[in-house]
């Protein structure tokens, strides 16, 4: 798993030495990348153990609200979410939400058994923006709605 965090983190341009630190990876990045975030001074908030998300079936125009527990897997219709990392800024900052999670698309080999399925997304997703990295799936849509301590 450190692995799809180490891509995806030098995806984004970030510097290699934030990634030497076994401390806390993604929580570096996070207090790197934070706009409200000044050098040396920790943010005020925690990372969350639980994310919220809603998901949409486009089919049945249904949705759904579900809580994971970060590292926990989800199936929501064909999809298996698992979150790695949620924060929520306090009050008094600018308010935000957000989740790195990890989708994948499960599939079966005919008689109903899982098969390993394909992952079809990986990222950070923004309750204030849902639309700047979204999953892209014809059948569903899933955002995040908020992160719980």
């Amino acid at each position: 798993m450190k692995t799809v965090f180490t891509a995806c983190l030098l995806s984004l341009g970030l510097a290699a030495g934030a990634l030497a630190q076994d401390n806390d990876p993604i929580g570096d990045m996070l207090r790197g990348d934070d706009p409200d975030a000044r050098d040396g001074e920790e943010l005020s908030s925690e990372p969350g153990s639980i994310v919220v998300l809603r998901g949409l079936d486009k089919v049945t125009a249904r949705t759904r609200d579900f809580e994971i527990a970060i590292g926990e897997t989800v199936n929501f219709g064909a999809l298996a979410i698992t979150p790695r990392y949620c924060r929520r800024r306090p009050p008094e900052e600018t308010p935000e939400t957000y989740a790195f999670l990890e989708i994948r698309d499960r599939r079966t080999d005919g008689f109903g058994v899982d098969t390993d399925g394909e992952e079809i997304f990986s990222g950070w997703m923004f309750a204030s923006r849902p639309a700047q990295n979204p999953l892209e799936h014809a059948v569903y849509d899933v955002w995040v709605i908020d992160c719980r301590a």
